[in-house]
């Protein structure tokens, strides 16, 4: 089984240590970040990308996020030159506002590195995230001379999104202690993956909302956020059908949901509600569950709560479809890519 070793208390050194000794030998390694837990290797060695994609059974061409230390702003521009040919003024902006944290940026690939994190593209994500077990490790991998992490969720392709150490044990703990080891760094504060922006076009596009919203990401970057179109490079998580339970996702409005809740009668064995809205109840099978108000909370708790919710007895899950306000634009996308399947 994998190997899960706490990253927070007395023992994080020698797990930090351990962690970097395993990626330098082109092993993977599961790192918590504030998003979700990640999937990790050197991403300028394609065997131990390689090794992402078969743990995963991820399509080789899907490509991965890179990412990078924090470190000094020499470092991190020494990183960035690394990866990307480019940096569009804009982007700049994005970076120095938001990094570290929740947002991956897609930049021109400087040609000969990172090909196969980048699934093959002109093209490369790049993120510095701002959880510290991953900031510990990119740190230490940068002095070891690993300049940058690909780490795609650490969860089997498709499925839903590891939030806590436990969660990637359960996805992945079939390989053995040598082939993984889990970076335990508690549960991810925010909860979903990052937003993500095309940058290597004359204006960003935004490709996958996450929680930083749209207006202030225009505020920063001083031009608008196109949305997504045909000539936009592939990107994680943009598949229409994508972090889905085993349990079939069905998305509606609160007065569909009560609608549908009358009409169910006695065939309700194997259902779980996830709702905002109060709602009325007359078969005692139904299992209800209640989604925060927050969308800071909801987000926080989403993939847990699906993990949880599809324990084996739910054959179908009815949720609420979130409000229409910006901020709940992340959340919205993640339970519609759920469903679509």
């Amino acid at each position: 089984m994998a190997l899960i070793r706490d990253a927070r208390g007395p023992q994080a050194a020698e797990a930090l240590a351990d962690a970097v000794q395993r990626l330098c030998a082109g092993r993977l390694v599961a790192m918590p970040t504030e998003t979700v837990y990640g999937l990790a290797a050197d991403a300028d060695r394609p065997e131990a990308v390689a090794r992402i994609f078969a743990a995963k059974g991820r399509p080789s061409d899907h490509p991965l996020i890179v990412h990078i230390a924090h470190a000094t702003s020499t470092e991190r521009m020494a990183s960035l030159t690394h990866y990307a040919a480019g940096v569009p003024p804009f982007a700049q902006r994005l970076m120095d506002a938001f990094w570290p944290g929740p947002l991956t940026l897609i930049l021109p690939r400087r040609a000969g590195v990172a090909e196969s994190a980048a699934g093959g593209q002109a093209s490369i994500g790049l993120r510095c995230p701002a959880h510290p077990v991953a900031q510990a490790l990119l740190a230490a991998c940068r002095r070891a001379g690993i300049l940058g992490l690909a780490a795609p969720s650490a969860n089997r392709f498709g499925r839903v999104s590891p939030t806590q150490a436990a969660h990637v044990a359960a996805e992945l703990g079939t390989l053995s202690d040598t082939e993984l080891l889990i970076l335990d760094g508690g549960a991810c504060p925010v909860g979903i993956e990052s937003t993500i922006i095309d940058c290597t076009r004359d204006a960003p596009v935004l490709l996958r909302p996450g929680m930083l919203e749209k207006a202030a990401l225009e505020r920063i970057a001083g031009v608008p956020l196109a949305d997504r179109d045909a000539h936009a490079p592939r990107a994680p998580g943009t598949l229409a059908s994508h972090y889905a339970p085993e349990a079939e996702v069905r998305l509606m409005e609160a007065s569909e949901l009560q609608t549908a809740l009358d009409l169910l009668g006695q065939q309700s064995r194997g259902l779980v509600v996830y709702h905002r809205s109060p709602l009325r109840i007359v078969n005692p099978h139904v299992r209800l569950c209640r989604m925060p108000d927050s969308a800071e909370t909801a987000a926080r708790e989403l993939f847990a709560t699906l993990r949880s919710l599809d324990d084996g007895t739910t054959d179908r899950i009815w949720v609420e479809r979130p409000p229409a306000d910006p901020a709940w634009d992340g959340i919205r996308d993640r339970l519609q890519r759920a469903a679509a399947r």
